[in-house]
């Protein structure tokens, strides 16, 4: 008997890393996936995205553990492709009861970046998240069951932690700190529906979005940047993997949290514990 069984999860970002992690721990827990990925390469964004041959890898993974689960290919920054996922997931699944706005780029980091960076950023990491909320939320409502949203922010989301003042570096850190006050606008007025909101909030975690050659030859012309102590975790690890950020969001929307909410929490080796 699985923690989440019965459980419909609305995943955004899901293609790799963490998104597709999340999708794999919550069916290895009885819950079923309603997964999308933009499944293309945005132009400020440095490193190869993600392909749909990666979402139905995960397609694949998640029917392998025994889940469930829907793929679609859209973009967050289109509410409309939101809807879209949204509503096939409601005719094949039902419901929706727990929502994971997961879906997150790193723009470029060099000096000359496009402002476009900036706009990329926050619209993916903000506006997308925003997006997510406002297509998920009327009907879980609107079932009068409760339910339980966990927006993945980052360590930048708490403390500075940009690597830079580049437009997307800046874009990066201002869209992680604003997920915080809408999970904080959200959990307020949604505590009496029982609906449950909190933030994640990893140290780097091992995906391509950092492990990357791009990034690693960005850090090996920036010394500085890897030498860094304020970039260090305190515990002994460099990278933390996507599965401990969805083991903390099993826990988060399981009935073990089911007072949780409100909640800013660290998955970071320490990072923000200083």
């Amino acid at each position: 008997m699985g923690r989440l069984d019965g459980k419909v999860a609305f995943i955004t970002g899901a293609a790799r890393g963490q998104g597709r992690s999340h999708a794999v721990r919550l069916a290895e827990e009885g819950a079923s996936i309603i997964a999308i990925d933009i499944c293309q390469q945005m132009p400020t964004v440095f490193y190869p995205m993600a392909t749909p041959g990666d979402l139905e890898e995960t397609e694949r993974l998640v029917k392998e553990v025994g889940g469930a689960i829907l793929t679609s290919v859209g973009d967050v920054r289109n509410r409309a492709d939101v809807q879209a996922a949204y509503d096939a997931g409601i005719q094949q699944f039902g419901k929706v009861d727990i929502v994971l706005p997961n879906a997150g780029i790193m723009p470029v980091l060099e000096p000359g970046d496009r402002p476009q960076a900036w706009h990329d950023a926050i619209d993916v990491m903000l506006t997308g998240v925003w997006h997510v909320l406002e297509v998920t939320v009327p009907g879980m409502i609107e079932r009068g069951e409760g339910g339980c949203i966990v927006i993945t922010s980052s360590a930048a989301g708490l403390t500075s932690i940009g690597l830079n003042t580049f437009p997307g570096q800046a874009g990066y850190s201002a869209a992680k700190h604003g997920v915080v006050g809408l999970m904080r606008l959200y959990s307020n007025q949604l505590a009496r529906h029982s609906i449950r909101v909190n933030t994640v909030h990893p140290t780097g975690v091992n995906t391509p979005m950092v492990a990357n050659a791009e990034y690693e030859a960005f850090v090996n012309a920036h010394p500085e940047v890897a030498n860094d102590p304020a970039y260090k975790n305190p515990m002994p690890v460099e990278l933390i993997e996507s599965i401990d950020i969805s083991n903390a969001i099993v826990f988060l929307a399981s009935d073990e949290a089911r007072y949780i909410t409100g909640v800013t929490l660290p998955v970071d080796a320490g990072y923000n514990n200083r």
